[in-house]
């Protein structure tokens, strides 16, 4: 089954002449037919779309030397719902946008297409990205698929599933607080956050504007570093964006870890790890060691108060970015007696649970009497959780913890208790705030039932290269990677 093999792999066999992008798009096509119907990935799949793309790519490569410079001719893509592609749905997971179509494509699209790729479908998030568990999607609650039962994180968890269901070799999510990291930890595959600034933030319907970056899903670590070398680079229209040169990842990979520091930050092995999540990145770090890595402790003080700073930054952006969905600007309207009904009800009916409780959340914070109280305070707490990554970044070249504190939980298991949903991304929140790289890649399973561990890496900032070198040389000495569920 050609949806086995990676994303580099099905390159290289597209380019050989072995495989056609028409038929490596219908197998995707098949693929989702066969088990999206429980997986719940995709909101949308256009089907012809996606052919004549294939078509187009196929048909191109055909032509000699066109296909140079093209390092994703004719490889189908999956992207999160909250990236705008010309002329499909965007919706945000939410039912505030109704049948919203996009007008423009997305940087990152712009670049995915430069480059050959097949965009198909639109994938299941929780709404406007807030979220860790993507049930909470105004359409359908995606599951893991190495357990129908559990979910598979959020907020990106249609992307994770997607790739972890050998449904695509790769997808397109968003990471906020961690919702690239903890689906690719409970889904069993790799999931990228660049660094701030360093992938185009236009298209991207923004959560919280100084935490968001678009990121890839893979099979393994070099489709990473192939997907970063197309989606990274300068973009004017994004004022976060930064005009730096784009090395090549790919050429990163490989070599020795002889030398290298990676840093285990004694606040990450925290009271409530799940035991077996601390065997397996127990397990992880001692492999490291044999490769040649030092492992070195370090501090991040501040860290504790990462995921109460995140909730007031992150909910405080939210509250600015989102009222624009009034049923005037953007948005499903909902009649009313007078403009003040109108806009009540819309964004009433419109809005899921969640989401008015973040806005509500960042509305509050903002608000005269309470703005230095908890947003100012919040902001320089934030610094110290930058300077404290900084400061461990002098004398190590990585650090490395757990992804998530447990595996995958059940679906409806934390509904209830969003302080325990929060939780979930008590490892990966401080990144975003401090701006730096991080990535989950396989480390090991529970035993029973058998879900993924993640180990996250983290590097310095614009440290992809060094970053993915060293999950490079992880991933090849272990082969947790290579296991894929059974659905």
């Amino acid at each position: 089954m050609p949806l086995q093999l990676t994303l580099v792999e099905l390159a290289d066999q597209l380019a050989s002449g072995a495989l056609s992008s028409r038929q490596l798009t219908q197998s995707c096509l098949d693929r989702i037919a066969q088990v999206d119907p429980v997986v719940h990935a995709f909101l949308k799949v256009d089907a012809a779309d996606a052919l004549a793309q294939a078509d187009a790519a196929d048909a191109e490569r055909a032509r000699p030397g066109a296909a140079g410079g093209k390092p994703l001719l004719g490889i189908p893509i999956g992207i999160k719902d909250v990236i705008a592609v010309k002329g499909h749905s965007l919706t945000c997971g939410s039912k505030i946008l109704g049948d919203f179509v996009s007008p423009y494509d997305a940087t990152v699209i712009e670049k995915l297409r430069a480059a050959g790729a097949v965009i198909l479908g639109r994938l299941n998030m929780d709404e406007f990205a807030m979220g860790s568990s993507t049930e909470n999607s105004a359409f359908v609650t995606t599951r893991n698929p190495w357990d129908l039962t559990r979910i598979p994180g959020g907020s990106s968890g249609g992307s994770a599933a997607a790739v972890a269901a050998l449904e695509l070799p790769a997808t397109l999510g968003s990471d906020t607080g961690g919702s690239i990291r903890q689906p690719a930890a409970f889904c069993g595959c790799v999931g990228l956050k660049p660094t701030y600034g360093l992938v185009s933030r236009y298209g991207l319907v923004a959560f919280a504007s100084s935490l968001d970056q678009i990121g890839p899903f893979t099979r393994d670590v070099r489709d990473a570093a192939r997907m970063m070398n197309v989606l990274c680079g300068h973009d004017s229209r994004d004022s976060t964006s930064l005009p730096r040169p784009v090395p090549d990842y790919e050429k990163a990979l490989g070599g020795t870890l002889k030398g290298m520091k990676i840093g285990l930050a004694r606040e990450f092995m925290v009271g409530g790890l799940d035991p077996a999540v601390k065997v397996a990145v127990d397990a992880a770090v001692s492999q490291l060691e044999s490769l040649g890595a030092e492992m070195v402790e370090v501090s991040l003080p501040h860290s504790e108060y990462g995921v109460a700073v995140y909730y007031i930054i992150a909910t405080a952006e939210a509250s600015a970015n989102l009222a624009r969905f009034d049923g005037v600007r953007y948005g499903k309207r909902v009649e009313g007696i007078d403009p003040i009904q109108m806009y009540e009800k819309t964004r009433g009916l419109g809005f899921g649970p969640e989401v008015k409780r973040r806005i509500i959340l960042g509305t509050y914070v903002l608000s005269s009497g309470y703005y230095d109280a908890f947003y100012l305070r919040a902001q320089k707490v934030r610094t110290l959780i930058r300077q404290d990554f900084l400061k461990a970044f002098e004398t190590v070249d990585a650090i490395v913890s757990p992804t998530t504190p447990t595996a995958a939980f059940r679906a409806g298991e934390k509904t209830d208790d969003p302080l325990q949903m929060y939780l979930s991304d008590i490892f990966t929140i401080s990144a975003n705030l401090a701006g730096i790289p991080g990535m989950s890649i396989p480390c090991g399973f529970t035993q029973s039932p058998k879900l993924p561990i993640g180990l996250q890496l983290l590097g310095k900032p614009f440290g992809e290269e060094t970053m993915l070198k060293i999950a490079h040389a992880y991933e090849q000495s272990t082969g947790w990677h290579h296991q894929h569920p059974v659905l």
